[in-house]
Parts: structure tokens; C-alpha cells; sequence
């Protein structure tokens, strides 16, 4: 039903739809013009013979006549006149023909008020039929014609015209509908050369969207698909250009921060052996040298952690990043990542761990997924932290709960950011703002995710692994 949806609301139905109703209507209004003119060319070819015959045989018979006439003469003229004819003379009427009953009103007030020949069409029992009323005139001793009183009406059948007539309304209705494939033939095939360029452009774009810059049109013709063809290569290069430039920009980057990042570590190394044997002897220092030690000490070990999530994020950014799985119990690496850190219930940590959860999984980068959320957790929220491992066939979540403010709803969904921090007053605080984004991407790793979400009370992260290691599947 979907396709058959999209199928109808495309071009193609609607281009043959058209061409299909401009086609009947034009085919309509050459068959009705063409019907209108043919009725009247057949009734004329009738009408007019039949008049101008009856003109003839009353003109030819008037000598015979005395006038003002009897009823003799009255079915005389009658019975001499071919067809059903009545001849009428005030209220006399030849007793042969049609009865005076039957003749239309306007018809006698026309012919009996007037010197022309007269005609109606009208219709008895469903036959067609064509009545012709002529007043009989005479030469008086002006010169001039003069109506005599006698009229004379003619009644000639139209039947074998109207049949006529249906059968060209028909002919005409047979070519119309003859037409009409033929439209949806020229329709389909204007359709597809119109569509073709279009349909082109869409899987261009299409592969433009995914990432495939170096896609191209040819352009054929002048019309106006071939300069949209030429546009859209024109976007495409320039779209290409300014994805180099920016991929080479953040590729000097990267590789700035990871040389720097590694160059660092050595330093560091150094500074951190110092400011340990500092905090050892602070003590021993008087009170301003031991707050200055204490707070360079702080100071080295922020500076360390971050040149550490850099490295380690840098790994990932270079593709550089190995994931060492085995089979182990899921519970086991997440109690020992809590016990080596020292949290347990008396910091407000809940777990709900059960045993024999078992995943192909790297532990070391689950044990940095697990110290950095419930770090979190620990840092921005509030006690009670729950830790809740479940599992079904195809995967195992991790769900980190707190009951802290939350994460504010603008924060929420660039949380997994780099250097992203839910709270501007926080920027000197311990964390490197990578913290979650290495997270996931360790998650991503393994062929899974992290999702965070508010629960009203608090903040969760929930941490989904499928149960096969990527590379074993």
C-alpha cells in the first residue's frame, strides 16, 4: 500500500493523467463540434429539399384552385400533395393528413400571420420528425402576393437522419475513446523522457547525501533540465571543494592535537613524580608554599587526565582504536571497575548485578565506559546511584541512575558533545568535557550505544552492548 501511495503521488501518474484528461476533453469538443456540424448539414440536406418540393407542388396545383376554396378543393390539394399533408382554410381542413390538433400553435400563428415558409422540428411516439407549414399566396391585380387564407402543412419523418446522426455521435464517441490509449502511450513516453533527467538527479543526489562528492551529471541540450544539470554539478564541485578543505583542516588538527597530546605525556610524566613528592612533604612546608604545592599538584594531575582522554580520543578520531574481546561476566567487570575506584555503598552507590550475564566484550574500555558514567553520576548528580545490569538474547544494558537536577533540556542532546558540560560554573572542574564522548564511542566500538535520559528525579544513562563481540559475529 505504501509503494502503491508513493507510485500515485509521483509525476509519472499524474503526467499520464493529465495527457489523459486534455485528451478527452479535446476529443469531446472535436466530437461535439464535429456532431453539431454534421446534424445540421443532415437536417439542412433534408429540410430544405422538402420545402422547397412542397413550394413546387402547391405552386404547380394553385391554377386548379377557386378560391375562396370548399372542402372538396381542400382534400383535393391534399391528396395531390406527396407526404402527410393537410391543407386549412379558416376553420375547414382537408380530411386526409394530420389533424389540425395536432399542429403546434406557434406553427399556425407563423404561417397564418405570415408569406414565408415555415418549419419545426418535432418528436412523436420518440421518431423525430420535421413539419412544414407554407401559406399560399396569389398574384393580386397590384402585382403584388397576397396570403389567400389557405395554408398548407407538411409532416416529413426524420428517422432515417436521426439514425444517421446516432451513428456519427457514436463514430465520434469510438475515436475519442481510441484517442485516449493512445494519450496514455504519449503521455508514458513524454513522461519517462522528462522524468528520466529527474530521476538521475535524484540518485545523484542521493549519493551526494551519502557522502559520494565526486558524483556527476551529463548535461544534454539547452533546455531547462540540462541547466539544472549544470547547476547541480556546479554544487556538487563546489560542495566537494569545501568538504576537502574542511576534512584536510580538521585533519591538521587532529593530527596537531594528538602530536602535541603525545609530546606532553613525557613532561607530565616528569611533573607528576615532582608534585607527588610535593604532596608528600606539604606538611612540612609553610602554610602558603603547601597551598601553592597542593594547588600545582591539581593542576598536573587536570593537565594529565586531559592529555589522556585526548590520546585516547585522538585513537578513535584516526581509526586507530582496538577492541581486545573476551567472554566474561558482564557483573564481574562492573563490580571490579567500581571496587578499584573505591565506590561502594557508603558513597551512595546501589548496584543490582546479577551473576552469570555473560558478553564478548573488551574489558578494560568497558571498565573507562563504567568509571565515566557512574564518575558522573557521582560528580554532577546525586546519592543514591543505582547501577542496574539486565540482559536478553541479543544484548546486555547497563542503566546508571542518579538523583540529581538532571541535565538541562538544551544540554540534553549534545551531552555525548566533546568539551560539552551541562553547567558553565563547572569549567575548572576535574573533568576533561571528553568524558562521555570517549564513553560512547567505546560503546560504538563494541557495536552498541549509550542513550542519557531524565527520569523526573534525576538523571540515566543507559548503556546497551550487544551479547556477540562485532568481530565474532
Amino acid at each position: 500500500m505504501t509503494r502503491l501511495r508513493l507510485w500515485r503521488a509521483g509525476l509519472r501518474p499524474r503526467l499520464v493523467l493529465w495527457f489523459a484528461a486534455m485528451t478527452l476533453v479535446g476529443a469531446a469538443a472535436a466530437a461535439g463540434a464535429s456532431y453539431v456540424s454534421a446534424r445540421t448539414t443532415i437536417l439542412a440536406g433534408v429540410q430544405d429539399p422538402a420545402m422547397v418540393q412542397l413550394r413546387d407542388q402547391v405552386t404547380a396545383y394553385l391554377p386548379q384552385m377557386t378560391l375562396p376554396p370548399d372542402q372538396q378543393q381542400l382534400d383535393n390539394l391534399a391528396g395531390n400533395l406527396k407526404g402527410v399533408t393537410t391543407a386549412v382554410y379558416r376553420q375547414m381542413h382537408s380530411r386526409s393528413g394530420l389533424a389540425t390538433a395536432k399542429l403546434p400553435g406557434e406553427l399556425r400563428t407563423q404561417v397564418a400571420g405570415g408569406d414565408t415558409i415555415q418549419f419545426q422540428r418535432v418528436v412523436t411516439d420518440g421518431t423525430p420528425e420535421l413539419l412544414i407549414g407554407m401559406p399560399v399566396l396569389q398574384t393580386g391585380g397590384d402585382g403584388r402576393r397576397q396570403h389567400t387564407g389557405v395554408e398548407v402543412y407538411q409532416l416529413v419523418s426524420l428517422a432515417e437522419q436521426q439514425a444517421s446522426i446516432e451513428q456519427l455521435a457514436v463514430r465520434a464517441w469510438q475515436m475519442a475513446a481510441l484517442a485516449l490509449p493512445i494519450a496514455v502511450v504519449l503521455a508514458l513516453v513524454a513522461a519517462r523522457q522528462v522524468l528520466r533527467p529527474v530521476r538521475a538527479l535524484s540518485v545523484a543526489a542521493r549519493k551526494l547525501g551519502h557522502g559520494q562528492l565526486d558524483v556527476r551529471l551529463p548535461a544534454k541540450g539547452s533546455d531547462e533540465l540540462a541547466q539544472l544539470v549544470t547547476t547541480f554539478n556546479s554544487t556538487a564541485a563546489e560542495l566537494e571543494r569545501t568538504v576537502g578543505s574542511l576534512r584536510a583542516m580538521e585533519a591538521d588538527a587532529r593530527r596537531f592535537v594528538a602530536d602535541v597530546s603525545h609530546e606532553l605525556r613525557t613532561p607530565l610524566a616528569a611533573m607528576n613524580a615532582v608534585t607527588d613528592v610535593l604532596d608528600e612533604d606539604a606538611g612540612q612546608l609553610p602554610a602558603d608554599t603547601a597551598i601553592a604545592a597542593r594547588l600545582v599538584s591539581a593542576e598536573t594531575h587536570r593537565l594529565t587526565r586531559l592529555v589522556q582522554d585526548l590520546v585516547e580520543i585522538s585513537r578513535f578520531d584516526a581509526g586507530r582504536a582496538e577492541l581486545r574481546t573476551e567472554e566474561a561476566d558482564v557483573a564481574e567487570v562492573v563490580a571490579g571497575s567500581l571496587a578499584a575506584r573505591g565506590w561502594s555503598g557508603t558513597d551512595g552507590i546501589e548496584t543490582d548485578l546479577p551473576p552469570g550475564i555473560t558478553a564478548g566484550l573488551d574489558a578494560r574500555r568497558l571498565d573507562l565506559v563504567v568509571a565515566n558514567l557512574v564518575g558522573n553520576a557521582l560528580r554532577h548528580g546525586a546519592a543514591p546511584v543505582g547501577i542496574r545490569l539486565t540482559a536478553d538474547e541479543e544484548a546486555v544494558s547497563l542503566a546508571v541512575t542518579d538523583h540529581g537536577p538532571g541535565i538541562p533540556e538544551d544540554v540534553l542532546p549534545h551531552v555525548f558533545d566533546r568539551f560539552t558540560k551541562a553547567d558553565t560554573a563547572r569549567a575548572r572542574s576535574e573533568g576533561s568535557g571528553l568524558g562521555l564522548s570517549i564513553a560512547r564511542e567505546n560503546a560504538r566500538l563494541h557495536g552498541g550505544d549509550i542513550e542519557a535520559a531524565n527520569t523526573g528525579t534525576g538523571a540515566r544513562f543507559t548503556l546497551r552492548l550487544p551479547r556477540v563481540a562485532p568481530e565474532t559475529r
